[in-house]
């Protein structure tokens, strides 16, 4: 393996040259404390940053064993390790100047939420492996190799040993975020025996700051469990914890504008990702698999059964294998309710801000006039109370107009002032006094299963493209799929894309850019011929990922550092929205 000094060598060697002789650094080089590794350089200064990698035995990063004897540990270390290394290069990046990107260092800037990324890896042993990216420095397009040495073998290394190199105050940092990921790990374990969908634990701050904002609203009033539904959890660091369980069932969260429901919502749509401490939600804890849904006008769907929402049609279209290019929104909001039970999910988040209003109810005026023979949908009302007794499929309603959700509620939730109260008892007693009782569908329930393929026009759209004719008497070059992404609203791979704004629970743009890759690795594998049902693809992309790592998802032969763990959810939302 080559060294500092030849790495230095060949800097010396380049200097003043054209930008493409950056190119010969390519290349592994041991730095002593590390190894430094060229993974990628970019064509020009004002290109995509080059990728790089540093490279740290167990010995030389000395990170305790035990701090990464599980999954969920080594994960909250890796996104430790990410943040520090993050926040030192800060500090350094473009103290080397010149065109373009020049002397930018950065590796992934992780919000709130804990997740699996690309740009951290650490072994069972300790070692670490953590990718950066990095703008080899140029004047115009000539090579600045004295800047580029500086950033090289002065820069990165001071960044690896403040970040990477485990010392008395890292161990104790690594392991309070340790300490961390173990309670949220055991209030997951304690929703499942305890038969909960949620936990919000008291002194918990829901608020944000603004609607740009992750960080926590300051002088926020903390949550503070109803009495009637406070449980208490005996978690392995912090003790004995209290807050509010939220029951599998049917759970109705209401109240007055402003005062909290959706806020509430938020924090358990996003507590299905473990977060940092001092976000104010890091134990607000939700089942793992929830999805939130919403109504998505225009949005496409592929031969998907609607037929427990929408029946009967004037067209006589059928509903049991439904599609469609542009979707309404109460026919979108059905399509993504049969998707996510499909996707493994057996708790539904829902709030009536931004659902299709024809979808969720229909008054007895309405029925009154227009006949319940002429109306093919049947709304959630009448379907919610089938779905848990039949399917076991729970739901958290956010409603702040109707009341019809009232009469098929296990538990009421009153939000006022952001102050949770309990008033089921008010609630059903109200519904006794108006003499109003359950909704029940005149269509009897049937949860739709059976085999589903992945949607044809993936196939259609990631298909590989043709072969280049080489040079005469060379074999032909097999062409790459095309792979973009557009931070948290869409990406493309191929000739295909998907539309991910209305995927609420997609919470960085990473996400989108692991899940394009997700659709090119199975293009690649010839998992979209159409022979295997749509949760086998998922299951089997999702457990390469966990049994090999992230090298499943390279590009070009390499690992990039710009990739975070979507859950299968999102895979089977983008798949299902997908447009060619």
């Amino acid at each position: 393996m080559k060294t500092e000094r030849d790495l230095r060598r060949q800097l010396e060697a380049i200097d003043r040259r054209g930008y493409p002789a950056y190119k010969s650094l390519r290349g592994a080089y041991d730095m002593g404390d590390f190894t430094l590794s060229i993974d990628r350089v970019q064509g020009d200064p004002f290109a995509a940053p080059s990728r790089a990698s540093v490279k740290l035995s167990a010995a030389q990063a000395g990170i305790p064993i035990d701090l990464v004897d599980a999954p969920h540990r080594r994960v909250a270390v890796e996104d430790r390790l990410i943040r520090r290394f993050a926040r030192e290069a800060a500090r350094v990046s473009f103290s080397v100047h010149g065109s373009g990107k020049s002397g930018l260092i950065a590796t992934s800037d992780p919000g709130p939420e804990v997740l699996a990324r690309s740009a951290c890896e650490v072994g069972a042993d300790g070692s670490v492996i953590l990718r950066l990216e990095v703008g080899f420095p140029a004047h115009g397009r000539t090579v600045e190799a004295r800047g580029l040495a500086r950033m090289l073998c002065e820069l990165v290394p001071a960044c690896v040993e403040r970040a990477l190199v485990c010392d008395r105050r890292a161990r104790v940092e690594l392991g309070r975020a340790v300490e961390l990921a173990d309670d949220q790990h055991a209030i997951r374990d304690e929703l499942e025996r305890r038969r909960l969908v949620a936990f919000v634990a008291d002194g918990s701050v829901l608020p944000r700051a603004g609607g740009a904002s992750s960080a926590p609203m300051e002088d926020a009033r903390p949550f503070a469990s109803p009495a009637s539904l406070r449980v208490e959890l005996d978690l392995p660091h912090r003790g004995r914890v209290a807050g509010m369980g939220i029951r599998r069932g049917i759970t109705l969260i209401v109240g007055g504008g402003y005062h909290g429901k959706s806020t509430l919502l938020q924090a358990l749509q996003e507590g299905v990702y473990d977060h940092v401490a001092g976000d104010g939600r890091e134990l607000v804890i939700t089942d793992a698999a929830a999805v939130k849904l919403r109504a998505e006008d225009g949005r496409p769907v592929h031969a998907v059964n609607v037929s427990p929402f929408i029946a009967c049609l004037p067209d006589g279209r059928d509903t049991s294998r439904f599609s469609t290019d542009d979707a309404s929104g109460s026919t979108s909001q059905a399509a993504s309710v049969i998707e996510a039970l499909e996707a493994g999910c057996r708790t539904l988040l829902v709030d009536e801000d931004t659902s299709a209003t024809n979808f969720m109810v229909r008054d007895a005026l309405m029925e009154a006039v227009v006949a319940r023979e002429s109306e093919p949908i049947t709304p959630f009302v009448e379907r919610v109370r089938d779905m848990w007794e039949r399917s076991g499929v729970s739901c958290v309603i956010v409603a702040g107009s109707s009341g019809a959700f009232f009469t098929v509620a296990d538990t009421v939730v009153q939000m006022e002032r952001y102050e949770p109260r309990d008033i089921t008892d008010r609630a059903r007693e109200a519904c006794r006094a108006h003499g109003v009782g359950a909704a029940c569908a005149a269509r009897p329930y049937v949860l739709p299963t059976g085999f589903r393929p992945v949607p044809d026009v993936v196939r259609r759209s990631c298909a590989a493209p043709p072969a280049r004719r080489g040079r005469k008497g060379a074999a032909p070059r097999e062409e790459r799929l095309k792979v973009r992404v557009r931070g948290l609203d869409e990406f493309a791979v191929g000739a295909g894309m998907a539309d991910v704004r209305a995927i609420e629970q997609l919470v960085d743009s990473e996400q989108t850019a692991a899940l394009a890759q997700l659709v090119r690795c199975a293009a690649r594998r010839g998992l979209l011929d159409g022979s295997r049902a749509l949760a086998d693809v998922v299951a089997e992309l999702f457990d390469a990922v966990r049994t090999r790592g992230w090298s499943v998802l390279a590009e070009h032969g390499e690992v990039s550092c710009g990739l975070a763990l979507p859950r299968p959810q999102e895979l089977f939302a983008c798949l299902n929205r997908w447009r060619g």
